[in-house]
């Protein structure tokens, strides 16, 4: 078995908000000691409710933010030890590409002259051929160009997608953060996108974590899948068996609540019950345990850790019970959730 490219070992992100002179700061629990792996050419599909700790668990990783406690590491190298100039270093294998693509590029400079700019910065290709590799990228992402010297606000949402993908890939990395990269974008033109982070993947053997609240989306772009609850991982498993046999009851809910466009075919809701706990005071032992149908007394002095349950699952739930593959699947059919 080759090393993975990407570990992540008991990453935690934590927040101090709400000081004043009256009271002491309280902590958010963004990313509550997670640990997994990235296998080389491989995407990973990063999955939750607003609020579970994706995206911070994405800049977490590339220290975009700092974390508060664990470890990342990247081909060997460390990541979260790694002072400014190793760091810089590092970033030229590591990109990502951020939800909001009009936010990330400069309105008022040329979309060649942006995509050239990670060549300016770490000294790649000369001079003269930097704007020629530049408007190649474009090319590759499909742009034409033709429209290599016009502005950000004269293309769509996808086309401005489309940029800023080939912003990332400039330096040819080799690990791309996808953060809800197709979230804002109709669903035709979600599919494009998507349907390019795979041919790229394909064709550079990028390795990809994605992230999305979409599990369709994730299903269908993604080799193995990362669920997430309030800062705590609650199952991975790979795509295939994840998807026809979750574990997990956050999994199963959130499977139940994907739209089927057969109405056929009849589901076996596990409805969730109350809020989604504030992550200031996080409930204790299973953080999912106060919306739980299966949760017991045990549960709230328990925190879960992630075992193995077979066919490359592993969940965080006390009750074997529970988890046993005696469980219906999920009730929509493989590769038949997303117009993708």
């Amino acid at each position: 078995m080759t090393e993975p490219l990407v570990r992540i070992e008991h990453l935690s992100k934590h927040f101090s908000v709400g000081a004043n002179l009256l009271r002491p700061s309280a902590k958010v629990y963004a990313v509550d000691d997670v640990s997994f792996e990235i296998g080389r050419a491989e995407i990973i599909g990063l999955v939750g409710e607003s609020g579970s700790g994706k995206t911070t668990l994405g800049r977490s990783i590339l220290r975009l933010i700092e974390p508060s406690s664990g470890s990342v590491s990247f081909d060997g190298r460390s990541v979260t030890g790694a002072p400014k100039r190793e760091l810089r270093n590092l970033r030229r294998d590591m990109q990502i590409v951020f939800q909001d693509p009009y936010a990330t590029l400069d309105p008022r400079r040329r979309v060649v002259d942006q995509v050239q700019e990670a060549f300016h910065i770490h000294g790649v290709h000369e001079q003269s051929k930097r704007r020629e590799v530049a408007v190649r990228l474009l090319e590759r992402v499909g742009i034409s160009p033709t429209q290599a010297d016009r502005f950000p606000h004269e293309f769509s949402g996808g086309q401005r997608q489309r940029i800023s993908i080939a912003r990332a890939l400039a330096l040819n990395p080799q690990f791309l953060i996808a953060d809800e990269a197709v979230s804002a974008l109709d669903v035709s033109i979600q599919g494009q996108i998507v349907n390019l982070l795979m041919e790229l993947r394909e064709e550079l053997g990028l390795t990809i974590l994605f992230i999305s609240h979409d599990l369709s989306v994730i299903e269908f772009v993604s080799d193995r899948v990362v669920v997430m609850y309030l800062g705590r991982v609650v199952e991975i498993g790979k795509a295939d068996v994840l998807y026809r046999r979750p574990r997990h009851p956050y999994t199963r809910a959130l499977l139940d609540a994907i739209p089927v466009p057969d109405p056929s075919r009849r589901r076996m809701p596990r409805p969730l019950t109350g809020d989604v706990p504030s992550p200031l005071s996080p409930p204790s032992g299973c953080h999912f345990r106060t919306r739980c149908p299966h949760a017991v007394e045990a549960c709230a002095k328990i925190r879960p850790e992630l075992r193995p349950v077979g066919e490359g699952q592993f969940v965080a739930c006390i009750r074997d019970d529970v988890i046993a593959p005696a469980e219906a699947p999920a009730s929509i059919p493989p590769r038949a959730r997303t117009g993708i």
